[in-house]
């Protein structure tokens, strides 16, 4: 029904859906001064997405895979990561504790969050890759992967500064590693497996419908020019598109 929309008609509905959900969450946080913190980057990124989405629009799938992300965060900020009621929501629903059934010690809250970092924003990452960088075969999987693993050490780097600037139970709580000194680690390891699995799915996609996909893949590996770029090279390139 939705996917029938005009492109800009199902962005906005989007942006109403997020809306719904983000101010009951917004109204009685359990650490305001956290959900602050959380909110600093979805404000950032809500605000480049409006901005763009006329000159930069992005594919329903892509928009679709960052709204479900932004959900997520959005309950993780509401309740903080650390405190989100998984366990609670899987009894009331099914009658079991899944922490019990998994062998959980912790809230994994936030590892599922960055988990799904990479499983739900590698897509759109490609898609700019694609069509910003005009990357092609080997390198539309590859980079995205990349991106979203330099990108999730960076955030664990702005965690740690967070931490370290604020200090006290607000730092901890942004910080969130429930006492597991290789929680950084995990998260990066997490968001890195998702992103893999993403790209993976969607080059087994993209094979099953793209008659070209191995010349293409083929095609971005092959050395382009068996001469090196050095150093008078480089000095000399601007030179000679004049």
């Amino acid at each position: 029904m939705f996917t029938r929309l005009p492109h800009r008609q199902y962005l906005l509905f989007l942006g109403v859906a997020l809306a719904a959900v983000w101010i009951p969450l917004a109204l009685h946080p359990n650490d305001r001064a956290a959900w602050a913190l959380e909110n600093s980057l979805v404000v950032v990124a809500v605000l480049l997405l409006a901005a763009t989405h006329r000159v930069f629009p992005l594919s329903r799938v892509s928009y679709t895979l960052i709204f479900i992300f932004l959900l997520l965060h959005e309950i993780g900020a509401h309740y903080t990561y650390a405190q989100v009621p998984y366990d609670e929501w899987v009894r009331a629903a099914l009658g079991f504790s899944l922490n019990d059934a998994l062998g959980f010690q912790r809230n994994h809250f936030d590892r599922a969050v960055h988990f799904s970092y990479g499983l739900l924003l590698a897509y759109p990452i490609r898609e700019m890759f694609i069509r910003i960088a005009s990357v092609r075969g080997f390198w539309g999987y590859f980079l995205p992967l990349d991106l979203t693993m330099s990108t999730s050490m960076l955030f664990e780097l702005i965690e740690w500064a967070v931490a370290e600037i604020f200090g006290g139970e607000l730092g901890m709580a942004y910080l969130g590693t429930q006492g597991d000194v290789w929680d950084a680690q995990k998260d990066m390891a997490l968001a890195s497996l998702g992103a893999l699995i993403s790209m993976l799915v969607t080059a087994v996609i993209n094979r099953s419908m793209q008659r070209d996909f191995a010349a293409e893949w083929n095609e971005s590996l092959r050395v382009k020019s068996r001469r090196p770029l050095d150093e008078n090279a480089v000095k000399h390139a601007p030179n000679k598109r004049r």
